[in-house]
Formats: C-alpha cells, sequence, structure tokens
C-alpha cells in the first residue's frame, strides 16, 4: 500500500529567521511529505530565503506561494488547501512556521491519521492528557483554556482544543467544505473549520503536543483576533445546532 501524499501548509508572514529551522526539520523527520509555504509578501524577506531552499537539496519538495499582501491566516490556510487539491494530495496539514509547533509532534499527528483513515481531523491538542504549553505568560494561558471552553460549551463540540492551529486533515473531508462560506480569520478560523468538519459528520481524534511558545518574531495575536472569535461563537452558539460529535 502506498504511503498518502502529504502536504503540510506553512503560511508566512516575517518569519525569516524561524521558518528554515521548522521547514528543514519537517523536511528531515518526515522525507515523504511536501511543504507550501504561503507567504504573505513578508517584507523580511522569508519567501526568497525559502525558494532558495526549495532550489537546493529540497527540490520537489518545498513549494512557494506568494501572496501581495497580508490577508489573514483563515485566506492563507484556504489558499493552500485549493493548492493541494488541485495538485493531488490526499493530506493537508496546518503548521505555524514560529516554532510553536514541534516537527516531532507532526510526525506522531501523521502517523495517528495514516494509521486511522476512517479521521477526517487529527488535532495536535494542548488541553488534553499529555498536552501542555511551555513559555506562555499566565494570563494568555487562561485566555487560551477560557476561549476553548466557552467555544466548547457555546457550540456543543466535544473537542477541548477547539482554537489549536495544528491540524491533518484528510483531503476528502475539506473538498467538501465550500470555501465561500467561510468568514473567519484568526484563530476564530479553526474554531469555524472544526464546526464545518463536525456538520460533516467528520470524526476528530486529538493528540497531546506540546506548545512552544515563538522564539523568534512577533506574535500576530490581538485583541481585534479576540473579539472576532468570541462574537462569532456566541452567534453560532444561538443558532439551530448541528448534531455534533468528534469520536474516534
Amino acid at each position: 500500500m502506498s504511503t498518502p501524499k502529504t502536504l503540510v501548509i506553512v503560511p508566512t508572514y516575517n518569519e525569516v529567521e524561524s521558518a528554515p529551522r521548522l521547514i528543514s526539520r519537517v523536511a528531515e523527520l518526515l522525507s515523504d511529505v511536501h511543504i507550501l509555504v504561503v507567504d504573505d509578501g513578508s517584507p523580511d524577506g522569508t519567501a526568497n530565503l525559502v525558494e532558495a531552499m526549495a532550489e537546493g537539496e529540497l527540490d520537489g519538495r518545498i513549494h512557494v506561494m506568494r501572496r501581495k499582501e497580508k490577508a489573514g491566516l483563515g485566506a492563507a490556510y484556504l489558499a493552500g488547501f485549493t493548492w493541494g487539491i488541485a495538485h493531488g494530495y490526499e493530506t493537508l496539514v496546518e503548521m505555524d512556521a514560529d516554532g510553536s509547533h514541534r516537527p516531532e509532534d507532526l510526525v506522531e499527528l501523521i502517523e495517528v491519521s495514516r494509521a486511522n483513515p476512517h479521521l477526517d481531523l487529527v488535532i495536535g491538542s494542548r488541553w488534553v492528557n499529555g498536552g501542555a504549553v511551555r513559555n506562555w505568560a499566565k494570563s494568555r494561558e487562561l485566555l487560551s483554556r477560557a476561549a476553548n471552553k466557552y467555544a466548547k460549551l457555546m457550540l456543543g463540540v466535544g473537542v477541548n482544543d477547539v482554537t489549536a492551529g495544528f491540524r491533518v486533515y484528510t483531503t476528502s473531508i475539506i473538498e467538501l467544505i465550500d470555501f465561500t462560506t467561510v468568514q473567519s480569520q484568526g484563530y476564530c478560523f479553526q474554531i469555524e473549520m472544526t464546526r464545518k468538519v463536525l456538520a460533516l459528520n467528520g470524526k476528530i481524534r486529538e493528540v497531546p503536543i506540546i506548545f512552544i511558545e515563538r522564539e523568534f518574531g512577533v506574535s500576530k495575536m490581538n485583541m481585534k483576533i479576540v473579539i472576532e472569535a468570541m462574537l462569532r461563537v456566541t452567534l453560532w452558539g444561538l443558532l439551530p445546532k448541528h448534531k455534533i460529535v468528534s469520536g474516534g
């Protein structure tokens, strides 16, 4: 049986210090995956550096999509999904470029996905047994925990880390989602995608990971992103609920 074709999608904006390290480590640990960097016009030259890597020994495994301006996390991932579907990948991975998502954990997420073909989404979770965060301020940890509990309660989902951005999707479930109906950016995009997968009766499993605060660059988190998530989750929570489970 041939190994499923896997594409790791990495959105970037000013990640010139961290993205090359991540790409090299992922390529080293997972020799059968390809990586697509979706760059939102980084002024620090991130896309140029990654393209140089793609022209070297990683030729054929590294791809770069250049976008003209910073249009948000959600739009970057949808562009990456569209590219991955068009190029025939069977599994689509979301992964941050800033070093917060460990390549070692990616190995396990992909292994779980491949070993369980009935799963539509495998989430790298901070808030299940065995999961953890490192180098976070207590206030940020409390905010993340509270946001996830609120979303879980309002939406009636059985997912503990619904805002997690470290994910492995099957292309078959992504193809069923109408991208024109996806409106969220920031971490609310992850909530909306989880909701859509479950509305399609998709099966989800959470796998514990160690989330590490970025070593380089500046966090993209801001109050606008938090407010967007709160408003959308509250609105969705007031709508008639689908029969939503996680399972798997």
